[in-house]
């Protein structure tokens, strides 16, 4: 991205600049548009659940920016001659089994003949310009909550590798295809400085993105972050994906993990998400009410850690 130009507007309210999850662009007073769009290979091997989670996934994006998805297209890559079409069907009425529980209409698509299956969803939401949510905000003082625990990376490897057991494989699927639109709802009512959401960066990455774009330094617990029962065994096992290696490398040299941190919790810190939960950043004042209207939605969360007052900005201490 370096060499593009970058044209500026006054209604681009978020462009590229701070590797923000959407763009968002204002189209009266009022009224902002939020675009975005993602797809992958199949992660799992049931076609309507992968439908799912790439549809979970790419909404994802609207809710992190606090607003609500209005429409969504089709991306799709598909052996047409090679695979029997009936599984390219499922995973549609997968994907359009998220797009409706979100509330958004399903206006069209494109479809390629390739030899390897992808799907995911361009989507556009609304958000009023003055209630959006970006990674740049988070302020000394506010708390840190994660909406879905990590290691969906592990388990995704692990399903590859036929090593995982049915009820461990159904637990990842189940965090994977749960949209985050309560959570969004909450954040919106209650007020909060700053979010993303985890995805193929990893905790540490997306949280050092938000520290970079606010400007500040981070302070997460190790003991505090939650993790899907069984991802610790398998990450043991060696079922850590190489991009969550790359995660933790890229990583390296902005976070600082403190002595007596088990290494292999900081691996899965960095493991690569798909459809992944929020990291809020809220006022300490505004924290409980959060978490309550949290708990009231039936969102999970867990308060993970909290922005620090410090000259190390732009970098994250991981403690026990």
């Amino acid at each position: 991205m370096e060499g593009l130009p970058v044209i500026e507007h006054p209604n681009l309210l978020v462009g590229k600049e701070t590797s923000d999850d959407a763009g968002v662009v204002r189209v009266r007073p009022d009224l902002a548009l939020i675009q975005t769009l993602d797809f992958f290979t199949p992660i799992v091997n049931d076609p309507e659940d992968f439908g799912k989670i790439a549809a979970a996934n790419s909404l994802s994006d609207v809710y992190a920016m606090g607003g609500q998805p209005l429409t969504a297209m089709n991306i799709v890559c598909f052996p047409k001659e090679d695979l029997d079409k009936d599984i390219l069907k499922r995973i549609l009425l997968g994907g359009l089994e998220k797009i409706h529980e979100a509330g958004a209409l399903l206006v069209g698509g494109h479809s390629v003949d390739d030899p390897e299956i992808k799907y995911g969803l361009s989507v556009t939401g609304v958000v009023h310009p003055d209630e959006v949510i970006t990674n740049a905000g988070a302020k000394p003082g506010d708390r840190l909550y994660l909406t879905k625990p990590l290691g969906t990376g592990v388990l995704a490897t692990a399903i590859k590798g036929g090593l995982i057991p049915k009820d461990v494989e159904k637990a990842a699927v189940d965090w994977m295809v749960k949209l985050n639109k309560e959570a969004a709802e909450a954040m919106q009512e209650v007020g909060v400085h700053a979010c993303t959401d985890i995805s193929g960066f990893g905790l540490l990455g997306h949280a050092l993105e938000m520290a970079e774009a606010s400007k500040i330094a981070m302070v997460i617990s190790a003991s505090r972050v939650p993790i899907i029962e069984s991802v610790l065994d398998m990450a043991r096992m060696g079922m850590i994906p190489a991009g969550s290696f790359e995660n933790r490398n890229f990583c390296a040299s902005r976070v600082k993990v403190q002595e007596g941190v088990d290494e292999m919790v900081v691996d899965i810190m960095a493991d690569a998400q798909t459809s992944g939960g929020l990291l809020i950043a809220v006022p300490e004042n505004n924290a409980a009410l959060l978490a309550k209207k949290l708990e009231e939605k039936g969102v999970f969360h867990a308060l993970i850690g909290f922005v620090k007052e410090g000259s190390d900005k732009g970098r994250i201490t991981v403690t026990d």
